[in-house]
């Protein structure tokens, strides 16, 4: 872990970002150091250490913290690193996830419950750590990256799809329980997004691998926007995942479904062919 000087103008306010070494998460890092906050920023890897300088050059004091969030150790070990800050969150931007292509059937048992642990058990266990005091405080702001994929099932992505549905649930439950209170949560929900995520997720090979994507400059904007806007979720960031969205709410789940399994189907996996599928 790594620190600047222990000096700290008390006007600024103080935020956590996980996932942050790329992607959508690195992208809130600097908006958020870009709007005057300092930062705790945190992934699985040593990588985030590399981008800390960048941050850092926008005016912010930031702290750099390495948590396997798939663990309760690492959890536990995040929120204990935030705390020794002796400062309160004003933002806490849960964005760490991960996904995994393919048939379920086909894949790594481990490898589909990593997803699990992260997605849900990882975001629940420090929603709960955060949350409970920003409610004492009685003031901050929560930010959950869910996913346009938690609206529909997600065939040959199945697992990931079905953790967003819980993250995006989790969020508009909290958000309903907490509406007397001056605490917001705002759900950050992309389309497919230019990230590593695909190649990690063994994606690459698919439509919705090789097609079109937002850029995370982009999606972590709107994201920001809607979090100090105090707002319950946003499709971001382009009309066609905005698009999604609103189709998402009128169409069948059966309909959802074979959509994506289009976008998601690998394709040199030919087990389904001669399956009506409609185009994604």
């Amino acid at each position: 872990m790594s620190d600047t000087s222990s000096t700290t103008p008390a006007d600024r306010p103080f935020a956590l970002v996980t996932g942050a070494s790329s992607g959508i998460g690195l992208e809130l890092a600097r908006q958020l150091a870009g709007h005057g906050h300092d930062l705790l920023v945190t992934a699985e890897d040593a990588g985030v250490e590399a981008v800390a300088d960048e941050l850092r050059a926008l005016g912010a004091e930031v702290t750099t913290f390495v948590a396997d969030l798939r663990t309760g150790t690492g959890v536990e070990s995040l929120y204990a690193a935030t705390v020794a800050h002796g400062r309160p969150l004003a933002v806490a931007a849960l964005n760490a996830g991960i996904g995994r292509g393919g048939a379920f059937v086909d894949n790594a048992l481990d490898d589909e419950l990593d997803v699990i642990r992260l997605n849900v058990l990882g975001t629940v266990h420090l929603t709960k750590l955060v949350l409970d005091d920003m409610v004492l405080a009685n003031a901050g702001r929560l930010l959950i990256t869910s996913s346009i994929a938690s609206t529909m099932p997600g065939p040959f992505q199945s697992v990931y799809n079905a953790s967003k549905s819980f993250v995006q649930s989790f969020a508009e439950a909290l958000q309903t329980e907490l509406a007397e209170t001056e605490v917001t949560i705002t759900s950050l929900m992309p389309g497919p997004t230019d990230t590593a995520f695909f190649a990690r997720a063994g994606m690459e090979d698919t439509a919705m691998g090789a097609g079109p994507k937002d850029e995370p400059a982009a999606v972590a904007r709107q994201g920001y926007e809607a979090l100090m806007a105090g707002k319950a979720k946003v499709a971001a960031s382009s009309p066609g995942t905005k698009a999604t969205a609103l189709a998402a709410a009128v169409l069948p789940d059966k309909v959802k479904a074979l959509l994506h399994r289009v976008a998601a189907k690998p394709r040199g996996d030919s087990a389904s062919e001669g399956t009506d599928e409609a185009g994604a």
